[in-house]
Formats: structure tokens, C-alpha cells, sequence
């Protein structure tokens, strides 16, 4: 398994940001960029290979989700679901 380099990881979020920007409806559209905006920055810091590895995993199935929603559309079931991140916490505000 090879490890990913920076621009690796920074394409995986530009193509996330890129392609959630699709979505016709403002609640999606701004849901979807918020949690893949608070995914990224919660887990900058992880220095561990093995762990940086499953964290870009998890976002290339999410990406690839995000791509099979209906183009301009929102998602047919009524909900967005990406995969939370493993080991990530939910902040309250």
C-alpha cells in the first residue's frame, strides 16, 4: 500500500468540493461542502500512515457516492450520507 502524498489528498478534496457543488438544492449543496470542509480539517494533523491511508479510503467511496447522485439533482433517498470518519469527533456548538 502506498502512501499518499499531499497533492494526493489535496486533489481528493478539491474533486469532493468540485463535485458536491453539483447538488441543485442550497440544504445539500451546503451540507455536504460543510462536512467534507470539517472532515479535512479535523484530521490535517494525523501523522500515522496506516491511518492517513484509511482516512483517504473513506473519502474515495464518499466521492465516489457523491458522483452517482443524479446530475443538478438531490439524492433519491431524501438524505445525504457520507461515511463518518473513523476515530473523529462531533463537536456541539
Amino acid at each position: 500500500m502506498a502512501a499518499c502524498s499531499r497533492a494526493q489528498v489535496l486533489d481528493l478534496y478539491r474533486a469532493m468540493l468540485r463535485e458536491s457543488k453539483r447538488f441543485s438544492a442550497y440544504n445539500y449543496r451546503t451540507y455536504a461542502i460543510r462536512r467534507i470542509r470539517d472532515a479535512f480539517r479535523e484530521n490535517k494533523n494525523v501523522k500515522d500512515p496506516v491511518e492517513i491511508q484509511a482516512l483517504v479510503n473513506t473519502a474515495k467511496r464518499n466521492l465516489g457516492i457523491i458522483r452517482r447522485q443524479p446530475e443538478g439533482s438531490c439524492p433519491a433517498s431524501g438524505t445525504l450520507r457520507l461515511s463518518r470518519v473513523p476515530g473523529a469527533t462531533r463537536r456541539s456548538c
